[in-house]
């Protein structure tokens, strides 16, 4: 079964509109939690206009269950990892201002800058995921970097099934996650993945390890509560037959 990691991102995002502690981000993960959710994710960007640095800390010493950070790796970055020591960090190529991920790593262009700091994190005892967009080279190119993991960038697909015909598009994602696999990485993937568009995903890829939700299950909630949201997308996760 395909492992659910809930991105708070946007549970902090709300927080962060008034000065009081509400929503509590920690309560929150630990929602998720009882509610089943393998693990949580956050990307604290630079600007703090979500998940803030003291956010991690205290996640860190809450959560029960795996813990991803996501982010660029500059010095900031480098430095929260460094003294959390999460169960995975998700590199992701996002420049500063950027209001959410957009793309994946080029990684033949940048291995030479990603594989020290891949390096580096897997001897602090931390996996390593990159995230790519769905083609083959950009995941032999990972795997030559050292990454653990590749997290396919999922926005392409969520469009072509909201307009109707997916086909070729899953066939894209199917075709880098074998050649994943054939390398012996793992597969992760995340945005723009909803209760709609989920299973039919993962049934197609069918070697997918772990998705990553945050802004659609945080928007779900509103209407049937954070526990409800992490059920729902688990039965989603469940395998038919």
């Amino acid at each position: 079964m395909t492992r659910l990691s809930v991105n708070v991102n946007k549970v902090a995002l709300l927080r962060n509109t008034r000065t009081l502690d509400v929503p509590n981000v920690v309560e929150a993960a630990l929602t998720c939690i009882r509610a089943g959710a393998h693990g949580i994710t956050v990307h604290p960007r630079p600007d703090e206009r979500h998940i803030r640095r003291a956010d991690v800390l205290d996640l860190a010493k809450a959560v029960t269950v795996e813990f991803n950070v996501e982010g660029f790796p500059d010095e900031r970055y480098l430095d929260i990892v460094t003294q959390v020591r999460p169960t995975q960090a998700t590199l992701v190529p996002d420049a500063p201002q950027q209001k959410t991920s957009d793309h994946g790593w080029d990684v033949v262009r940048d291995g030479a800058f990603l594989a020290p700091i891949i390096g580096k994190l897997k001897g602090l005892g931390i996996r390593v995921s990159l995230f790519v967009d769905p083609a083959p080279a950009q995941v032999q190119a990972a795997a030559g970097v050292g990454a653990d993991r590749v997290e396919l960038y999922t926005e392409p697909y969520a469009r072509a099934f909201a307009a109707g015909d997916c086909r070729a598009m899953l066939q894209t994602y199917a075709d880098a996650a074998r050649r994943a696999t054939d390398l012996g990485l793992k597969v992760n993937a995340g945005h723009d993945l909803n209760l709609r568009n989920l299973r039919t995903f993962c049934e197609a890829v069918g070697c997918v390890a772990e998705v990553s939700i945050g802004h659609a299950l945080i928007a779900d909630a509103l209407e049937m509560g954070l526990h409800e949201a992490v059920r729902e997308y688990l039965k989603q996760l469940q395998p038919t037959g």
